[in-house]
């Protein structure tokens, strides 16, 4: 995969030129002393006068004179390139490519493949991409490890465009119109909504369990919803009408929190939950660690969290195989117990 990439990378940084060009002006010369520095050395792998003339001469049908190289690199330095020389017996030159470390780019590259919300052929595109901020020998140091086979990826191609497309009307504060999808039990794509458009004053995006979320303010339910980003059928339009501005009391970090998973449209509400001290690094994962924690008794504490009390929740709760009990509110307490009765009688 790493050799593709590098040719991908290749192909794309090479620049395509009119072979009647006058290869004496020397912009284009110093466009290619930036591209062959670009894609040939770093830190690691540097270059000497003569092995930079003869990729020139291979590479670009360029001749160059040993002392042109020298000159072309102040050039290149004094246009703000941090280009680096070591004067020895044979001086060497190479591209410092400060924007971005090595392991900043593994990071990126693994978000990018392991990410449910970007498509096999968009995370693949966008890997092709950030091996271009790096030479080819750093490239070769990107080989993932990261096993992600079989993990259920995004089918929407459009989803860039859909973020960016939010993300513009919030910066404009326009409201958005779109389109919003589900399946039925034939897994058919059908309209939500009766098939009509939702209008909504976005308030936010959310990246939340590989995902992006939409939060704003639905005009026809006069209420704050959540919706799932690649669940919208195509980029939304953006509207003439002025979005309604974003409540003063509204918290992004409570509102994620209350809203469990963001896949529920019910009132949060307080719950109590009893927990064996050996689940505790699992109810921070899900609900921070400002959650007030107290001891029941030597194997279990007890805790109150805001959370919407829906399947979504109590399935959380069953996957502790009793290690997670709900003591209240009665209603959940009521809930659950139905919903495992349905579960069993199923």
């Amino acid at each position: 995969m790493i050799q593709a990439d590098q040719e991908a990378k290749k192909a794309a940084t090479t620049i395509e030129v009119d072979p009647n060009l006058n290869w004496n002006d020397i912009r284009l010369r110093v466009l290619y002393m930036y591209q062959l520095l670009l894609q040939h050395t770093d830190a690691e792998h540097q270059l000497t006068t003569n092995q930079i003339r003869n990729i020139m001469e291979k590479e670009h049908g360029i001749s160059m004179h040993r002392t042109t190289v020298p000159g072309d690199i102040e050039m290149l330095k004094a246009a703000g390139f941090d280009v680096h020389a070591r004067r020895s017996r044979q001086n060497k030159y190479y591209l410092e490519n400060s924007n971005f470390e090595l392991p900043e780019l593994k990071i990126l590259i693994d978000a990018a493949e392991s990410s449910k919300f970007i498509t096999e052929k968009k995370s693949r595109l966008l890997v092709e991409k950030l091996l271009k901020l790096t030479s080819e020998a750093s490239a070769a140091k990107l080989k993932r490890n990261l096993h992600t086979s079989g993990r259920v990826r995004s089918a929407n191609e459009k989803g860039y465009y859909i973020v960016d497309a939010i993300n513009e009307a919030i910066n404009a504060g326009k409201q958005i119109s779109f389109y919003y999808t589900d399946f039925d039990g034939r897994k058919k794509q059908f309209l939500r909504n009766e098939g009509k458009p939702y209008i909504v004053s976005p308030y936010t995006m959310i990246w939340n369990g590989d995902y992006y979320y939409l939060v704003g303010w639905n005009h026809e339910q006069e209420e704050t919803r959540t919706y799932r980003v690649d669940r919208i059928l195509k980029t939304p339009d953006i509207l003439n009408d002025n979005a309604l501005p974003v409540p003063e009391d509204f918290d992004v970090a409570r509102y994620t929190r209350e809203v469990f998973r963001m896949y529920d449209n019910e009132e949060p509400q307080e719950v109590t939950l009893l927990c064996a001290n050996e689940v505790m690094k699992g109810v921070l994962d899900k609900f921070g660690m400002d959650i007030t924690v107290k001891k029941a008794d030597p194997e279990h504490f007890r805790t109150k969290v805001k959370v919407c009390t829906s399947p979504t929740f109590y399935s959380w709760v069953f996957q502790w195989g009793g290690k997670v009990r709900i003591e209240g509110p009665e209603e959940a307490v009521t809930e659950y117990r139905e919903m495992a009765r349905k579960a069993l009688n199923y």
